[in-house]
């Protein structure tokens, strides 16, 4: 991602080995480095990316856009991932709106969850507001039909708007110009925009439809798709066509209604009306060289937003009438584009490919905080993939929400009021274990029990199944959500909310965790068969990560009594009693947090878990070359007698509790196991954490290379499954890897901060803003 003259960036068929031999050369220069890793990048990456060889199939044209020029059917599952647009209440992925074979055609909407012929819940597909169909003289416009010219797709990111142009030659020999736009207001979250216009090169019959269909169908299994949504009700009215609909299970109710709106001399229009699909056409006869086209106004409205049945349909389609012309819509809707900007914004001088890859990760948190929602948390496919079902893991409140509480702390509150709301369900989860407290599930849905499916098929035979332990064992989610409430607290000083919400959140954790915690005769506690983040390793005793974060989660507890009986003794006594923290049990835990294990050797290193330097030792680079994780190369059973790790779990841990290790320590525990790390095919979680790690070791060449490899995660698919979604932990380590990292800053507890910067080599200049207990800070670093 250097900025560099184009002969630098270009990459010769024949030359991926010398690039690699300059990346792992040590003596190689460090610039010289960067440059071969990114340029290898490129030529190593699944699918589209920032154009950083010929190989690539999207132009790197401006530091604010996602452009592609080419059509590429066997990439565009990529793309439809890179192109995903929405506005806090909706996305939906970047597919064509005329349809396309094998697509993976989705909107979902935050909170709307069902299950299909009983299975796990899974964020429901539901009514598309994208399609629009084309007919030139008969023939009907597809990208694989016909001859495609002068292609180009551009997503710009200032706005949230995608758009498409291009040249057709239809199949009867007809030529004319399309232009496609559609956007998800910001301004209003229910509306969203799509307008079609053709410009035809001769005298000609053009035909739009607008379709809505009933049926949408769930895309996590591709060998037996069932439709989510049942069909209630056709809504028709003047200008207007739209669907209601209930998911099959969980019926929820969702209504589309769309009004559409001819752009020049209409020759006929006609509403088509069928048991589950009503669609308006409008026909032209269309002058050579005159543009005609339509406009259409989507509104969506379901029952999570109040009222039922014909309230619901009644609500979208008034919404659709009243809504403002496309003009006034894409007017405020840029408006409020840039309101969120000019808080989240990072500006990098000197390397634009960073600069759009930033701006790129920013981007797709944006358009999927819940703005105006606090019964909804962020999947970790966001909401552009059926990836991970969309359910909600440690991802949101440990690597997607400081983006948010730090620039857009009214965002941020809304998923942890939504892991508030669910403490009845964490508490039942952990009684349902034998124990108190608030123990949160790995993977959550709508109804915050736990979701983690107990059985997936095996990898390397899947015939067979494979028993899946997080749902059961992987227990520091609890305090990763208690983190994340502090951290809110601490940079908003949010103290009415901490007081009602946070504080409880805290305080039930670290209930349960004293309640997990075992203990021996020699006076320690210890916590066992579980998991931590590095999920190659399962069923083991004292893992690093899990202990010191239950550890800070119980001494933590005490300060937040501490501060609510100074600052809101009404609050405090009201939750001892409904806790039932009493001086014995207080002093219990005073026990527990005192006699947790943490084992730190002489040397500095911190066994990742009990046992762990007994392992066999690994050399990842005997490995390569290899295009799947270690997990699958060593196997289910061999991961677990390697030292092979799937992500930075102690590293993680030294980072989220600097303050609690020494300089010595972590930087012992950085050589020891960055080397053992699944960089590429492990979790796309750890890259961006170990760049701020190795960034503040002064480690500029690491601290660039794993940065660049979270930053490429979706635009180059660095990994291959972006096709899933986008993979949201990642856009969110990418702002802390340049904030955190680069630009160094560091926030205490008491509210002061400061910045110790370690630029990369090349970059001139990095400026962004971050927001501390209500005043907004400005941050510039330059050479």
């Amino acid at each position: 991602m250097a900025q560099a003259p184009a002969p630098a960036l270009m990459l010769r068929d024949g030359d991926e080995e010398e690039l690699r031999r300059l990346v792992r050369s040590s003596t190689a220069r460090a610039g010289l480095v960067q440059r071969a890793r990114i340029v290898l990048l490129a030529s190593e990456g699944v699918g589209n990316g920032v154009s950083l060889g010929p190989r690539g199939l999207l132009e790197h044209v401006g530091t604010w856009t996602v452009d592609e020029s080419t059509y590429t059917p066997v990439s565009q599952h990529h793309s439809e991932t890179i192109f995903t647009i929405g506005n806090g209440y909706l996305g939906s992925r970047g597919t064509f709106e005329e349809g396309h074979p094998e697509e993976r055609r989705t909107t979902f909407l935050h909170g709307v969850f069902d299950s299909v012929a009983g299975a796990i819940a899974e964020i429901a597909n539901v009514p598309d507001w994208t399609a629009v169909q084309v007919l030139l003289d008969g023939d009907q416009f597809r990208m694989d039909s016909g001859s495609v010219e002068d292609y180009r797709r551009t997503l710009d990111l200032r706005t949230g708007e995608l758009t498409r142009s291009l040249r057709w030659v239809a199949p009867s020999g007809s030529e004319a110009r399309l232009d496609f736009r559609r956007f998800a207001s910001l301004a209003d979250e229910h509306l969203a925009v799509v307008t079609v216009r053709v410009t035809p090169e001769q005298d000609s019959v053009v035909e739009i439809r607008v379709p809505v269909f009933s049926s949408a169908w769930n895309l996590s299994d591709e060998t037996n798709r069932i439709p989510y949504t049942e069909h209630l009700a056709n809504l028709v009215g003047d200008d207007v066509v739209g669907a209601h609909v209930a998911t099959v299970d969980r019926r929820y109710e969702v209504a589309l209604a769309a009004r559409v709106t001819a752009v020049g001399p209409a020759a006929a229009s006609e509403l088509w009306e069928l048991p589950g699909a009503l669609a308006r056409t409008v026909r032209f006869q269309a002058e050579a060289g005159r543009t005609v086209g339509v406009d259409k106004v989507a509104a969506y409205e379901t029952s999570r937003d109040g009222g039922t049945g014909h309230d619901v349909a009644a609500a979208a389609l008034a919404r659709a009438r009243a809504a403002a012309g496309v003009d006034a819509l894409a007017g405020a809707n840029t408006a409020r584009w840039a309101e969120d900007w000019a808080e989240c914004d990072v500006e990098i001088d000197g390397d634009d490919d960073a600069q759009l890859a930033v701006r790129f990760n920013i981007f797709h948190l944006l358009v999927v905080g819940p703005r105006n929602d606090d019964q909804v948390n962020i999947g970790a496919k966001t909401l552009s993939g059926s990836g991970y079902h969309g359910h909600a893991f440690w991802d949101s409140e440990i690597f997607m929400l400081p983006l948010f509480t730090h620039t857009l702390p009214g965002v941020a509150r809304h998923p942890l009021d939504y892991r508030w709301h669910r403490l009845p369900q964490a508490r039942a989860k952990a009684a349902s274990n034998g124990l108190e407290g608030a123990q949160f599930p790995w993977e959550s849905a709508d109804t915050g029990e736990e979701v983690t499916p107990t059985w997936l098929p095996r990898w390397d035979d899947p015939s067979a199944l494979r028993r899946v332990w997080t749902g059961d064992i992987e227990i520091h989610i609890s305090a990763d959500i208690a983190y994340g409430a502090m951290q809110y607290w601490r940079a908003t000083g949010d103290d009415d909310w901490f007081a009602a919400h946070g504080a409880e959140l805290v305080l039930d954790t670290a209930k349960y965790y004293a309640a997990r915690a075992e203990p021996d005769a020699d006076g320690t506690f210890h916590y066992r068969d579980v998991i931590g983040p590095d999920e190659y390793h399962e069923h083991v005793d004292d893992n690093a990560f899990t202990n010191a974060m239950a550890r800070w989660n119980i001494r933590t507890a005490f300060d937040v009594l501490d501060w609510l009986q100074e600052h809101n003794p009404a609050r405090a006594a009201d939750l001892a009693d409904a806790l039932d923290l009493t001086p014995d049990r207080l002093g219990i835990w005073r026990e527990v947090v005192d006699g947790i294990v943490v084992d730190i050797q002489p040397d500095g290193r911190i066994p990742q878990f009990r046992g762990f330097f007994d392992l066999i030792d690994v050399d990842l680079d005997e490995y390569e070359p290899r295009n799947k994780s270690m997990h699958e190369v060593l196997g289910l059973e061999g991961a677990s007698e390697h030292q092979a790790i799937k992500q930075p779990d102690v590293l993680m841990m030294t980072l989220l509790l600097e303050n609690e290790f020494t300089e010595e320590q972590k930087r012992a525990n950085y050589d020891y196991y960055t080397p053992r790390t699944d960089h590429v095919y492990g979790s796309s979680l750890g890259p961006s954490m170990q760049a701020i790690i190795a960034a503040r070791a002064g480690l500029a060449g690491d601290a660039f290379e794993h940065f660049t490899r979270a930053a490429l995660a979706d635009l180059r698919d660095v990994r291959g499954n972006a096709n899933d979604g986008i993979h949201g932990a990642s856009c969110g380590g990418v702002w802390q890897a340049v904030v955190f990292g680069f630009g160094g800053l560091k926030i205490e507890d008491d509210g002061s901060w400061s910045t110790h910067p370690a630029l990369p080599t090349h970059w001139d200049r990095l400026a962004f803003n971050f927001t501390l207990r209500g005043e907004r800070h400005r941050v510039q670093v330059t050479r």
